[in-house]
């Protein structure tokens, strides 16, 4: 299996635009998948989301930053860098995070879990919503 998380790592952190057609070599027809704003199953499906990532971010790009493998269970965690297209153009943004995958016997993601603060990580960076945030975690630990 050792492999197939290479071969998954390299596919994750060079991946393009081009490169979310060649899906089906890294995931299962069936595959699930879940983050805090998604829950797909199928390759087509699971798709859509990373080409709607392309559509809305300007040079989103993922680095794995650790990895545990044990037989079929796998953990990534990454910092993921983007530059919005509408809120702050020229910023770049970072979400760290973490993937749980587990491999079919073939070496393809049959599931995919991403964990990560979306309210941290991405609500209170945008306009408006961030200061709402900020002060809601403000009130929040006081």
């Amino acid at each position: 299996m050792s492999h197939a998380v290479e071969r998954i790592v390299v596919f994750f952190e060079t991946l393009t635009p081009h490169s979310v057609a060649r899906f089906a070599e890294f995931y299962t027809e069936d595959a699930y998948f879940k983050d805090p704003f998604n829950e797909v199953r199928g390759v087509p499906q699971i798709q859509q989301i990373f080409l709607h990532m392309y559509e809305q971010l300007h040079e989103p790009r993922f680095i794995v930053t650790a990895r545990v493998a044990q037989d079929e269970q796998v953990f990534l965690s990454w910092d993921f860098r983007f530059r919005f297209r509408r809120y702050r153009p020229g910023t770049e943004q970072l979400i760290r995070g973490g993937s749980h995958l587990l491999l079919a016997p073939d070496g393809r993601i049959r599931s995919h879990r991403d964990y990560w603060d979306a309210a941290e990580e991405l609500y209170e960076k945008l306009p408006v919503v961030g200061g709402l945030m900020r002060w809601l975690r403000r009130r929040a630990s006081s």
